[in-house]
């Protein structure tokens, strides 16, 4: 499932959003706005939908659910002004190993860096 959203990011609710039946491993993974980049200090950032975000979170998702075995995937995207420590983006994969959960998830945070359909705004 992929989610575009512009309210907060709860973990709580990823974790309870992922099929988990089959399962013996879940990764999270949660990105977070971050208060220094190298010597640049952050007061917030702006995400900006600049086209079909949906679309693009989908190919990521199916791509996750192609190359490994798992059970299901979760991806979240938040838009709007973010503040330091408010949380982004979330990606979860279960999986019956932990093998596939860890590398389907790291594709899609890598990923998720690399979408062409949101623009960032730091301030």
């Amino acid at each position: 499932m992929e989610i575009v959203t512009t309210d907060s990011i709860k973990p709580a609710e990823v974790y309870d959003r992922i099929g988990r039946e089959t399962i013996g491993s879940v990764v999270l993974h949660f990105a977070a706005v971050r208060e220094k980049t190298g010597d640049k200090t952050t007061q917030s950032i702006e995400f900006q939908r600049t086209g079909d975000i949906e679309s693009e979170l989908k190919s990521i998702g199916d791509i996750m659910r192609d190359r490994w075995e798992v059970e299901d995937v979760l991806i979240v995207r938040r838009l709007g002004v973010l503040h330091v420590g408010d949380i982004m983006s979330a990606v979860a994969a279960s999986a019956p190993h932990r093998e596939g959960a860890f590398d389907a998830c790291r594709y899609g945070v890598e990923a998720l860096k690399k979408m062409k359909t949101i623009k960032k705004t730091e301030r």
